[in-house]
């Protein structure tokens, strides 16, 4: 299926690893322009320099999205060097442990800047051209918001707000013909993630019960997977999908665990 990229010039943001890289990585292989927004340079550099050697485009802009002013200047960036925006991902964050009862009000805040406020800020920034182009939006979000993990309140309350912002946007901006839909991801295997499990008591065991729950084939979601979907979501070829919740998870949410055994 020819999903229409080509050239299409798409934000993604912390596009330089873990399953950004992997969303980066496929559209620049169905032919967009993957345009990396995250603070770390080298980073930024590595994955733009494996998509230019594998034959793809790619460019990237420094963006630290805690703070307001980056990330307008970041789109600023993005459209003086293209002239366009074809369409966003809106991806960066992460699960920082922020909880309820060993939390605080700084570090709650401080979580939803650094997992929500800037998918706002983006998308409000990136508007006008998306009017033009009649772009397309994709909020990577997290099962947290609708199972619950424990001891991660802000990040889950992000998750949520990015749930509710998918199906806000998606009618807000229906007279512009510009669709919204979020992936939720349950297990992927990341940098992040390996940090996260090494820090268990048990990790190896801990890893082999997570693994164990997902029904479908008992394995992961890989970047990859998710890269496919996000591409599907962008293109022309999902033209009538709008305001949706979809889970690239193996069934991990929503089947019944009793066939995991």
């Amino acid at each position: 299926m020819d999903l229409q990229l080509k050239d299409k010039v798409i934000i993604v943001t912390g596009g330089a690893k873990g399953i950004g890289e992997g969303i980066s990585k496929v559209l620049a292989a169905e032919g967009a322009i993957p345009v990396i927004l995250g603070r770390n340079e080298e980073d930024n550099l590595k994955t733009v320099s494996e998509i230019k050697a594998a034959g793809g485009q790619a460019a990237q802009v420094i963006a630290e999205l805690t703070k307001p002013e980056a990330c307008e200047q970041a789109v600023k960036a993005v459209i003086k060097q293209f002239g366009r925006i074809d369409g966003l991902v809106n991806n960066a964050g992460v699960n920082d442990g922020v909880g309820l009862e060993n939390g605080s009000y700084e570090g709650f805040i401080a979580s939803l800047h650094k997992n929500l406020v800037h998918y706002y800020l983006i998308a409000h920034y990136a508007l006008p051209e998306l009017k033009k182009s009649k772009g397309a939006i994709v909020n990577i979000s997290s099962k947290t918001a609708e199972t619950g993990q424990g001891g991660t309140s802000a990040y889950a309350a992000s998750n949520g707000g990015r749930n509710a912002l998918t199906r806000e946007w998606a009618v807000e901006l229906l007279p512009y013909g510009i669709r919204v839909n979020a992936i939720i991801v349950a297990e992927c295997w990341t940098p992040l993630y390996e940090r996260w499990i090494s820090g268990l008591p048990n990790s190896e065991e801990k890893l082999a019960d997570i693994v164990s729950k997902i029904p479908l084939e008992h394995r992961m979601t890989t970047a990859e997977e998710l890269g496919n979907t996000t591409a599907f979501l962008l293109s022309s070829a999902s033209s009538h999908t709008t305001g949706q919740l979809i889970h690239v998870d193996g069934g991990y949410v929503h089947l019944d665990r009793a066939i995991s055994k």
